[in-house]
């Protein structure tokens, strides 16, 4: 691996739109770290390192920034949220949080310093529930709103070191997450009616998204939180 390539880190990268930050960070000309838990599909790679990550664990992100000397781009992908009435409890509720918003704050903070010196890039991933309620998931909708609001501080208070912080907000999107709404005609067919686009955005899509915003073209957008739905939210 080339020692002069960017480095950027997805927490979340084995699956879903995380693993499609990978791909297209890759593309780009990155050496990707790719944190998390579990993989869809595996990825040969050169400038590939794919490390079993907890994001929860304040020990493994105090490592992990001991390890890395600098970062151009951090991609907060890692998420999770629970069914069947679970974020209604205190112990599914703190589960989420955990997972969606306090890995992510806890990961910007402990790589605070790289980032710094790299003028890094950072993009959170905020929800559609960070604007709507979700009736079944209280605790996802609370960490996606939190997402949004600490990618708006931290842009105004890294801003001055020149790093960027923005987030985007996925709508419907094919990844495992929302097969349960895409397999159900009851569900599926009202969302489809109100997505002016008429169909299902694609992983590749937001990974294409995530990429822009870590890229020079991208260089004065700070503090965004861009919306991927097909038009979802302003239907």
């Amino acid at each position: 691996m080339s020692e002069t390539k960017k480095v950027a880190i997805v927490t979340g990268g084995g699956t879903g739109l995380g693993q499609a930050c990978v791909k297209q960070l890759l593309g780009d000309g990155f050496k990707v770290w790719s944190l998390g838990l579990d993989v869809e599909e595996k990825i040969d790679h050169p400038d590939l390192v794919e490390r079993r990550f907890d994001i929860t664990d304040s020990a493994a992100i105090a490592d992990l920034a001991h390890e890395i000397d600098g970062v151009d781009a951090l991609v907060n992908a890692a998420g999770t949220i629970l069914y069947d009435r679970r974020e209604f409890t205190n112990e599914g509720f703190d589960k989420v949080m955990a997972v969606n918003f306090r890995g992510t704050q806890q990961l910007c903070f402990a790589l605070e310093t790289q980032l710094k010196e790299r003028s890094g890039a950072i993009v959170n991933f905020a929800s559609m529930w960070s604007i709507f309620g979700s009736v079944g998931n209280p605790a996802y909708s609370a960490s996606k709103g939190a997402i949004e609001s600490f990618t708006r501080a931290l842009a105004a208070s890294w801003g001055p070191s020149r790093v960027r912080t923005n987030a985007v907000a996925p709508g419907w999107v094919k990844t495992r997450m929302a097969v349960n709404a895409m397999s159900n005609p009851e569900r599926a067919e009202p969302i489809m009616k109100r997505i002016p686009m008429a169909r299902w955005g694609e992983p590749k899509e937001v990974g294409q998204v995530v990429g822009f915003l870590v890229s020079p073209a991208a260089s004065y957008i700070n503090g965004v939180t861009l919306p991927i739905d097909g038009g979802y939210a302003i239907a």
